[in-house]
């Protein structure tokens, strides 16, 4: 079955870039005064944030009616992306009311806010053409042992959820409900349960696996993944989607109704680190089962690639040992997250990231106050020097220099939890992605826009701070002096690297020219604020900016949309649009690396699979079309591209820096066919 790119070309050839993305054309009087709106209603409310504690003032009503009103009218193809666009507004302006508000308040304000998220979603991913849009033909057409595979496995998972439920069926005080007492059953024998539930599921999963691809001819088969009612955003799709959303929420803001499916996970926290579990347990738990089971089903299914063999075993492997095995080990040793004694008193020692892997700006909180006083702390020593060492030596050296020699790949589709997340348990959404240059605008003005947040987030968080601590380090000293000499030559220097490309290799980019003046910008700040003596070098109060990041981009954004969104937007929502570290390394995958897909134009049939199970949106088609080298900052070398093709197209390749950027001798555009001259 050839399959069918997720995107509507007309509307590729009617937006303000051309097909290539190289120049953009003038903005319609329609969207210049949308814009207009979008930007005096973020003015307004950064106003209202600064002036004002309250959650809605006059300043923030008028900012977001007219964010509202700008979103809700700009200029799209169909009235009901229109109405998505309004809607997912509302959703972020509830998100707001419930990031102002605490206890009940702010669990129902974010239920509906997600609420209107999905719908708006629902409404931008609207197919009007598709048939049976709530249907499912997959039923009818999988086999006897794919079905038994389900059966188990939802079997399995279900002693979780009824575990989950049960707090719901908690009677009150004084009285007795049987319907709660069946659903205990499986926390109080959590052991036996626990057991069965993880075996099960994972048994079902592999049984599963055998009864799609044994007995075919290796190679990818992504047979009725367009009429499965899961992958295809039926309605077995939305409502794990709902489910996702719900969990997600209540995992970051709002744990009670979780408690007794946490104490199913007791007696493996007891085991792995000597304590009771708690809601991060139960999901770190259940995040690695899922990328160990979903990952052996998806080396079975990719089994004739050596490339995606190593690379699953290797994303395996990084979750169970990096990030689950190794920070569970270092709490049980009391290197982490312990009890310690300071002058002869039991105090907590404070918590790091353990995984070796979890980099800023990833990691947000990787050098925060708290990170520090940890690191820092006598009991963990040398142990939490170590880490923060190397957290150090992996931003500013490993990542830019791995990166440049193999691409961001080794990193998003080998070693991240994230991307092993959206490898494994979301092979079966990659073909959701969105496809179109609108999709492709909005995913570099976002990421970017994310990744100057954790910069002024940073930098505001620990300035303040360190202006009143002082941690020593063996050889020296973390203070105000240091912070700011540190910071400073990190500021300089890539507003330099940037404006040096400017001038002399990408003279029409513009989002290299805003990066140093925003680099230019925070390092005059800075400096303002160290040498007048300021505690905060921004406005806004440094706190409501960390705690604003954690909210709206460390829960919201990386969890409740970038996984609970998965059977409706596709499995790499945040890491296209909001992983900083991601973006970070595009920038250097772009511009200074030596990663490439060549394509060979001459044996493309334009089927269009490549761009239709590219994960990260990418037009692969087109550029296979024109011959040219794939050199994307979005791409995270996932190699699906090249694996989907049935002519040998494209290749995944680390070569010399020399031509990778040049295109082909045509030029095929919406304006004709001209030489590249």
């Amino acid at each position: 079955m050839v399959a069918k790119p997720n995107y509507i070309m007309s509307e590729i050839i009617d937006s303000n870039l051309s097909v290539a993305g190289d120049a953009s054309q003038a903005l319609s009087t329609r969207k210049k005064i949308n814009l207009g709106l979008i930007a005096i209603g973020i003015l307004l409310v950064l106003w209202g944030i600064y002036d004002e504690k309250t959650a809605f003032s006059y300043q923030k009503l008028a900012g977001f009616t007219a964010i509202f009103v700008g979103v809700g009218l700009f200029e799209y193809k169909f009235w009901y992306q229109n109405v998505g666009s309004a809607l997912f507004t509302a959703g972020l302006i509830g998100m707001y009311y419930g990031y102002t508000e605490g206890g009940d308040d702010r669990y129902y304000a974010l239920m509906g806010a997600f609420a209107l998220m999905l719908i708006a979603a629902g409404f931008f991913t609207y197919d009007p053409s598709k048939k049976n849009y709530f249907g499912s033909q997959y039923v009818k057409n999988i086999n006897m042992t794919q079905k038994l595979g389900t059966f188990i496995a939802m079997a399995g998972f279900s002693i979780i959820a009824l575990s989950w439920i049960s707090s719901a069926f908690e009677p009150a005080e004084g009285q007795t409900s049987a319907i709660y007492d069946f659903l205990m059953v499986f926390p109080n024998n959590a052991a036996i349960f626990l057991t069965i539930s993880i075996v099960a599921m994972g048994g079902g999963i592999l049984l599963y696996t055998f009864g799609s691809y044994a007995g075919h001819t290796k190679g990818i088969k992504n047979n009725y993944v367009m009429f499965n009612s899961l992958s295809s955003r039926g309605a077995i799709g939305w409502i794990v989607g709902i489910v996702l959303t719900v969990f997600y929420v209540q995992l970051y803001w709002h744990a009670a109704p979780l408690a007794n499916a946490i104490d199913l996970f007791d007696p493996l926290s007891q085991l792995l680190r000597g304590k009771e579990a708690d809601q991060w347990f139960l999901y770190g738990t259940l995040y690695t089962v899922v990328i160990l089971f979903l990952g052996i089903k998806f080396i079975y299914k990719y089994r004739h690639s050596r490339y995606h063999l190593i690379r699953t075993i290797v994303v395996i492997l990084s979750q169970l040992i990096l990030a689950y095995f190794i920070p569970y080990i270092m709490e049980s040793l009391s290197y982490n997250s312990a009890d310690v004694l300071v002058e002869g008193q039991k105090q907590y020692g404070g918590y790091y990231s353990a995984n070796p892997i979890n980099s800023w700006p990833l990691n947000k909180d990787a050098f925060s106050d708290a990170h520090l006083r940890a690191y820092t702390q006598e009991a963990y020593q040398p142990v939490g020097l170590a880490y923060l060492f190397w957290g150090i030596l992996l931003f500013l050296v490993v990542t830019p220099v791995v990166t440049y020699f193999v691409g961001k790949r080794w990193y998003c589709s080998w070693f991240c939890g994230c991307g092993g997340l959206a490898e494994t348990a979301g092979d079966s959404f990659r073909h959701l992605s969105n496809k179109t240059v609108k999709a492709w605008n909005i995913e570099r003005w976002v990421l970017h826009s994310v990744m100057v947040f954790i910069l002024i987030s940073t930098i505001a968080a620990l300035f303040p701070y360190l202006t009143k601590k002082e941690y020593a380090i063996g050889f020296g000293s973390i203070n105000k002096n240091s912070f700011y000499a540190f910071v400073s030559v990190i500021l300089v220097a890539g507003a330099a690297v940037l404006f040096y490309l400017r001038a002399t290799r990408f003279k029409k980019n513009k989002f290299l020219l805003i990066g140093g003046i925003i680099f230019s910008a925070v390092f005059l700040l800075l400096t303002i604020a160290y040498f007048s003596g300021g505690k905060e070098v921004f406005v806004i109060k440094s706190t409501s900016i960390k705690k604003a990041y954690g909210f709206f981009v460390g829960a919201a954004f990386s969890g409740v949309i970038g996984v609970g969104f998965y059977p409706i937007l596709g499995n790499r929502v945040w890491c296209r649009f909001g992983c900083p570290m991601a973006g970070y390394m595009g920038i250097v995958q772009r511009f200074k690396s030596k990663f490439r897909i060549t394509t060979n134009g001459a044996q493309c049939i334009s089927c269009g699979n490549c761009s239709t199970y590219c994960e990260q949106g990418i037009d692969v088609r087109a550029y296979a079309q024109k011959g040219e080298n794939i050199v994307r900052a979005s791409c995270v070398g996932c190699g699906v591209c090249s694996s989907v093709c049935p002519r040998g197209v494209l290749k995944l390749e680390n070569g010399p820096e020399d031509g990778r950027l040049d295109g082909n001798p045509l030029i095929v555009s919406k304006d004709g066919v001209k030489l590249n001259m």
